[in-house]
């Protein structure tokens, strides 16, 4: 038997696809005869129905999470499709292009388009190392601040400057 653990309006973080939705409808799947659902799926209005075990509600999932060693966001590299490797011997990797796997399998993530990464393969190149570095950046922006906040009689004027800042980029990712 299952029992709804999630209701019509909440606010759930979706894990297969990585964002925040709302439940749009609980979908109880019941068997002639028996007095409880058998199954009960959410549809969050994402092109198919979840399972309770792959969403969160808001109070158990945060950004806290993610960097917590639970996702260990990285660098591939993917084939160049769109040219061959004597075709872009200006590109810092010739006949590859950045991927960055944000899941436990190899596809999940971001990626460029191939005439956005021919423009300015630096910058992507660069882009893609900020994003696969993104999470441990954010992990180290919390424990400095955690450590200002533990003793703020140690802190120069410039550090309390920073502090602030830290304190509203941590807020807007949070939020």
């Amino acid at each position: 038997m299952a029992k709804a653990v999630f209701h019509k309006n909440q606010r759930v973080f979706v894990k297969p696809v990585g964002t925040w939705a709302q439940i749009e409808h609980v979908k109880p799947q019941w068997a002639k005869g028996v007095e409880e659902p058998i199954k009960v799926t959410y549809d969050c209005g994402m092109g198919r129905e979840f399972g309770a075990d792959e969403l969160q509600p808001e109070d158990i999932a945060s950004t806290s999470d993610l960097t917590g060693g639970v996702e260990q966001w990285r660098l591939v590299r993917g084939q160049n499709k769109w040219r061959t490797e004597g075709e872009c011997t200006n590109h810092p990797h010739p006949g590859t292009f950045p991927v960055i796997v944000t899941g436990d399998r190899d596809w999940g993530g971001w990626r460029v388009p191939g005439a956005e990464y021919d423009l300015d393969p630096l910058r992507v190149e660069f882009q893609a190392k900020v994003i696969a570095n993104a999470l441990d950046c954010v992990d180290v922006l919390r424990k400095i601040h955690e450590h200002a906040e533990d003793a703020p009689e140690n802190l120069s004027g410039q550090l309390v400057e920073l502090m602030g800042r830290a304190r509203a980029i941590i807020k807007k990712i949070e939020n």
